[in-house]
């Protein structure tokens, strides 16, 4: 009996222990900032890819990048007009592209191709939050030349507890020429406020679409 009650005091011991480290495992796996970030990227990048690069020209004052200074949206602009390649950046950056059905009933008019896109996504940082608006183009998220931002559609809040220390802000995009390349990109800390675990989120999307052209 003594033998039997110490084995089975020691598998307990294994079972609680593997529990525990199962338990763990998961834990660690699951965190909401974890889950936040892989938001954040899934997000980010999938409506960058299907943004329209052409919807935004530095030279005539349209810039995807903003600085947010009390709830007032200004677009950033690159310094040099010459054939430097610049970075700028900014609390916030907005993407346009194409979101409604095409007409297959219809072959001469599928779509309009005179538009440059139909909806927007505006991603920011309101204090520790990182956002994102959606809605109609036009008019689009911010109004030309900046202010405060349109009222959305609908708002989406993809982490919470969000820092940069990117000097400029959290969005950058390059520019040759003061002409917008394809890639923008995002660098973010999330951090949890129960333990302060920090993932820093540093990824990249490339608007691929160019139209018209």
């Amino acid at each position: 009996m003594v033998i039997a009650l110490i084995l089975l005091l020691t598998v307990g011991v294994v079972v609680t222990s593997g529990h525990r480290a199962w338990q763990w495992t998961y834990n660690t796996a699951h965190k909401k900032i974890k889950q936040d970030a892989e938001a954040v990227m899934l997000v980010f990048g999938s409506v960058g890819r299907k943004s329209n690069r052409l919807a935004f020209d530095y030279s005539i004052g349209e810039s995807p990048i903003y600085d947010i200074t009390s709830g007032t949206f200004t677009p950033v602009q690159p310094e040099s007009s010459g054939d430097e390649e610049e970075v700028v950046s900014g609390d916030a950056v907005e993407f346009r592209y194409w979101d409604v059905e095409l007409d297959s009933e219809d072959t001469q008019d599928l779509m309009d191709v005179t538009k440059k896109a139909t909806a927007y996504a505006l991603f920011y940082l309101d204090d520790d939050k990182l956002k994102v608006d959606y809605g109609p183009y036009p008019p689009g998220a911010v109004p030309a030349g900046g202010g405060f931002k349109n009222t959305p559609d609908r708002t989406t809040v993809l982490a919470k507890n969000v820092t940069t220390d990117v000097d400029g802000g959290a969005f950058s995009h390059t520019t040759i020429s003061g002409v917008g390349q394809g890639s923008v990109r995002i660098n973010i800390t999330i951090t949890d406020p129960e333990d302060g675990e920090r993932i820093k989120v540093m990824t990249a999307t490339l608007m691929r679409n160019m139209w018209p052209r």
